[in-house]
């Protein structure tokens, strides 16, 4: 075979370099509309006048400093005096969770107010004698040095998930609130001294057992 006639025969097995070309056009135009959907996708319209909003992380302490306030006054203004709520419980508890309480992930919240007298202390927990008060239903109060559960956060309804970021901070929130509680209300108090004592309490509790109320306080008044 003729030198001619390999180089052609060669050439003629090589692929089109055009081809390559096109397909190397077509990826770099289809990387381009990729980019350009990312843009517009990931980009919020604000409308003309207003400037857009600014993403601020949570802050614990801030949170709790700030809404406990509230927290506590609108505990303050839901009580209800323990010895009728638990009488409403114990005659109609769909009721008395429709009229007083308020739905947390499917558990009811009550705000309660009572007067009695502090018995002995276990694990930061002290049972109040309330007169009164159904035989069968026993009253505690958490008084720390850790501040266990929700009630807080929950107990006016004005904190829902949607509110927060993720469940990390929708439980930092319960954390926050509990923690300026024991700071305002419960560090000022001779906590080592407490048993005996006749107490004004102010808190919210969650119906897991209607005949065992572990109140989470927003106030204590020793007297």
């Amino acid at each position: 075979m003729s030198t001619a006639a390999s180089a052609a025969s060669t050439a003629a097995e090589r692929p089109a370099r055009p081809r390559k070309r096109k397909l190397g056009t077509w990826i770099g135009v289809g990387l381009g509309i990729l980019g350009l959907l990312v843009v517009v996708l990931g980009t919020k319209v604000v409308p003309d006048g207003q400037e857009p909003a600014q993403t601020q992380a949570f802050e614990a302490a801030t949170f709790g400093a700030e809404q406990f306030p509230e927290v506590q006054q609108q505990i303050t203004d839901r009580a209800v005096p323990a010895v009728d709520l638990a009488e409403a419980l114990i005659a109609d508890p769909e009721a008395a969770a429709a009229e007083y309480g308020v739905d947390a992930a499917g558990n009811t919240v009550y705000s309660t107010t009572f007067t009695g007298t502090v018995g002995e202390g276990q694990n930061g927990m002290y049972e109040v004698e309330i007169e009164g008060m159904p035989e069968n239903v026993t009253v505690r109060i958490q008084t720390g040095p850790a501040i266990n559960g929700t009630e807080l956060r929950d107990a006016t309804g004005n904190y829902g998930f949607a509110e927060f970021t993720n469940q990390i901070e929708f439980q930092n929130a319960a954390a926050a609130l509990n923690t300026e509680m024991k700071k305002q209300v419960l560090d000022p108090l001779d906590l080592e001294n407490l048993s005996g004592s006749t107490v004004t309490v102010t808190g919210a509790f969650t119906a897991i057992n209607p005949e065992g109320w572990l109140v989470t306080p927003v106030s204590v008044e020793v007297q």
